[in-house]
């Protein structure tokens, strides 16, 4: 897969990421899923210091520590923000200064590496001191351990407050997108990241396989047209929806564990949708059309 630039300030990144906000504490096979990726050509890996019950970061750094690949053939993202029990008495969200230099050493140590390419902020705290945290990130950045920031999950007047604060660009946005789920394209959070010229991470981008497997009234319905639009194509269904992100100029963030759709997720980079397939399955994902005569 070629790699691209993840903005106009980024680093170039594989078109397809994979993260493991999916994996449990000690389940899955992490070397051979990494494996995997990096045979099909995807070298960036999205981590969280809470994924796999705060445990995922750890178990890749050991995959590391093997050395069957260079630190420096793969792109590692992280993040912080989100704090989750039973290792905090209640769910919160914490964007401070102190925990952000926290989580970055400790997802360093974990990780075994002396940098992260991409570290993000996991929602924003309201409670934060905002020009602290802006400094945080600053002074991450200008002492080497991160190379640059982005955000994740944020809307886009929070996405707008932070950049008031920062003198570094933001160069990643994180936002939940498919085709069962297309509000940032109503919400405006397409169009600024756009303008900001990155591209914008599509996470669940088979909606957890609802796309595939969903028994609600808007899965069936979309699926439905899929099949239509796949049978074009000679292509499988989940291929062809995430052809419809890609088209958009989308980055899919892969968090399955199945080889298969991670494979159905590479191949949609061979399909090139026509401008009216892209609309009709677009149309699909609404009760009534969107477009008028």
């Amino acid at each position: 897969m070629n790699k691209v630039y993840l903005s106009d300030a980024g680093p170039k990144v594989s078109p397809a990421i994979y993260g493991f906000w999916r994996w449990e504490a000690g389940k899955g096979d992490m070397e051979k899923i990494v494996n995997l990726c990096l045979e099909l050509g995807v070298n960036t890996f999205d981590h969280a210091d809470r994924y796999g019950d705060y445990s995922c970061e750890k178990r890749f750094g050991e995959v590391l520590a093997k050395q069957s690949f260079k630190r420096s053939d793969i792109v590692l993202f992280s993040k912080c923000g989100v704090n989750t029990t039973p290792h905090y008495r209640v769910n919160h969200v914490n964007t401070s200064a102190e925990h952000i230099t926290f989580s970055v050493e400790n997802s360093l140590r974990n990780l075994q590496t002396d940098y992260l390419d991409v570290f993000l902020l996991d929602q924003l705290d309201p409670l934060s001191d905002l020009e602290a945290t802006a400094l945080a990130l600053e002074k991450l950045k200008s002492a080497g351990k991160v190379k640059n920031i982005g955000v994740s999950n944020f809307s886009v007047y929070q996405h707008q407050l932070l950049v008031s604060y920062l003198n570094i660009p933001v160069v990643s946005n994180h936002i939940d997108m498919n085709l069962l789920n297309t509000a940032a394209l109503d919400n405006g959070a397409i169009d600024y990241i756009k303008q900001k010229y990155m591209r914008p991470l599509a996470t669940s981008p088979l909606a957890g396989g609802r796309i595939e497997n969903g028994t609600d009234e808007l899965a069936l319905k979309v699926r439905k047209k899929l099949l239509e639009v796949a049978a074009r194509y000679d292509a499988n269904i989940e291929s062809i929806a995430v052809a419809w992100l890609v088209k958009l100029g989308a980055l899919p963030l892969i968090g399955t564990l199945e080889e298969k759709r991670i494979r159905n997720i590479v191949n949609s980079f061979q399909i090139n949708l026509s401008h009216e397939d892209w609309y009709e399955l677009y149309q699909a994902t609404k009760p009534v059309s969107s477009i008028q005569d």
